[in-house]
């Protein structure tokens, strides 16, 4: 079994508008939310074994702060820079090539590209990942390359709590 920890990177700056678009840093709620969706993660029962995140700083950002979080060396998060994409097409191209020697991982991306995947693979019908969203997926499957239909064990994102 496969469970996948797709995790919308968090809110960005668009403070400096030289900034190519893969440089652009987290602004202040970024910077209050990973955190927040990273202590959620970490008291919950899907503990990631490998962090595997987009190279854009927004991305890497997210992934730091969370994996500080879950007492995971930032040293040991992947950067692919492939994952900075945004259909899912491309993006699950990627997750497919994960090693499947790990069977649990968090994955930090872009939108549309997560949302999309999420539906495309549970058959749900989210309208929007929001930042820092956290989508559980897990797959009947050995093999990321073999995963196809899954379903969503969780949908969490910084404004939730707010909203029960």
């Amino acid at each position: 079994m496969k469970q996948l920890i797709l995790v919308r990177h968090a809110k960005s700056s668009w403070d400096v508008p030289a900034h190519d678009d893969i440089a652009r840093p987290l602004n202040p709620r970024g910077l209050r939310d990973a955190p927040e969706m990273g202590r959620r993660i970490a008291h919950g029962p899907y503990q990631p074994e490998l962090i595997i995140s987009s190279a854009a700083e927004r991305a890497r950002n997210t992934a730091e702060l969370i994996a500080h979080e879950l007492g995971y060396k930032q040293s040991a998060i992947k950067l692919e820079r492939n994952l900075y994409c945004f259909d899912a097409e491309s993006l699950l191209q990627q997750i497919k090539q994960f090693d499947n020697s790990n069977q649990r991982i968090l994955c930090v991306g872009h939108n549309p590209a997560i949302t999309a995947v999420v539906n495309q693979l549970c058959g749900e019908h989210i309208d929007n990942v929001p930042t820092c969203g956290v989508c559980y997926l897990q797959f009947e499957s050995s093999r990321w390359a073999d995963i196809s239909a899954g379903i969503l064990i969780d949908f969490d994102y910084p404004k939730k709590t707010a909203e029960s």
